[in-house]
């Protein structure tokens, strides 16, 4: 195996946000939040969702805008409507058909 290639491995805190449960792993993922615990220091990485809150892993439905993203884009493009088809008028008095001579 070649030295120095590798990127550093440590130990991370995953935070899910949304129930606030914490899952203690290892990653090469670095933030500028730090946790001591038991001695070794984690870097903590705060999530909006993980498997502890996501609805295919707990079979509830659940909805999170942490930051307000719908609102933000409702006030941006404002609530939109589909505009209608128009309706076509009914359909003029065929012509007769061109009837070809030879």
């Amino acid at each position: 195996m070649k030295t120095d290639i590798h990127p550093d491995y440590h130990p991370v805190v995953f935070h899910d946000m949304t129930t606030g449960k914490r899952f203690f792993t290892r990653s090469t993922v670095k933030s500028d939040k730090t946790e001591e615990i038991d001695g070794v220091e984690h870097f903590v990485i705060s999530m909006g969702i993980t498997s502890d809150s996501h609805p295919f892993f707990t079979g509830k439905a659940q909805f999170v805008d942490t930051e307000g993203r719908i609102d933000k884009f409702q006030k941006r493009f404002g609530a939109t409507r589909r505009a209608k088809k128009p309706k076509l008028s009914a359909p003029a008095a065929e012509a007769p058909a061109a009837t070809e001579e030879g």
